[in-house]
This record gives C-alpha cells, structure tokens and sequence, in this order.
C-alpha cells in the first residue's frame, strides 16, 4: 500500500540543493514522487509517495540522514528531532516520471 506524508521544515532554497547535492541523482527505491515547495510564510513544503513507510525508512536512514544531519549540525550545532510527519491517504498517483528544477 502506497506511504505518503507531507512536513515542512524551516530551510531555504540553498539549503535544499546542498541536501540535493549530497542525495546524488539516483532515485531511492520505492518513491513514487517527491514534491518541494517554497512557503510563502518562508520555509519548504514536501510532499512524498513511496511504494511503502519501510521503502521511506531505508531511504531515511541509509541516505538522508548521513546526508542532512552533518548539514544541519554544521548550521545549527545540533542536529534537531525530526519534523511532524502528516500521514495522507493516497487516492490516486498520476503523472510521468523525470524531475525539473
């Protein structure tokens, strides 16, 4: 059953493609879509689908966090909890796959 979820966190655009940057190209296993989109009160949106919550999990620990968490205590001196997930229930995933920037 597809996992999806959204969260927002308190980054900017460059942070972001420092995140991008260390990711690499390679899509993760199991993600169907990945969105990120610029607040107007400030801070990022993302928006994700994954095959399933333990595709999302091995991505999390095994690529994102090695990734981000050197960032952020860079940044900030510590690396802060994770932000709220919130769970959505997916009716319907349609589109092409590819990205643009």
């Amino acid at each position: 059953m597809p996992f999806a979820f959204t969260y927002d966190v308190p980054i900017d655009e460059d942070f972001y493609g420092k995140i991008k940057e260390g990711l690499g190209p390679e899509v993760p296993q199991g993600l169907i879509t990945h969105i990120a989109l610029k607040l107007p009160e400030g801070g990022l949106r993302y928006i994700d689908v994954w095959d399933s919550e333990e595709d999302f999990e091995h991505f999390a620990e095994d690529r994102l966090h090695p990734v981000i968490h050197p960032l952020l205590e860079e940044i900030l001196g510590v690396v802060p909890a994770e932000p709220e997930q919130v769970a959505l229930s997916v009716i319907h995933v349609w589109g092409s796959a590819g990205s643009f920037n």
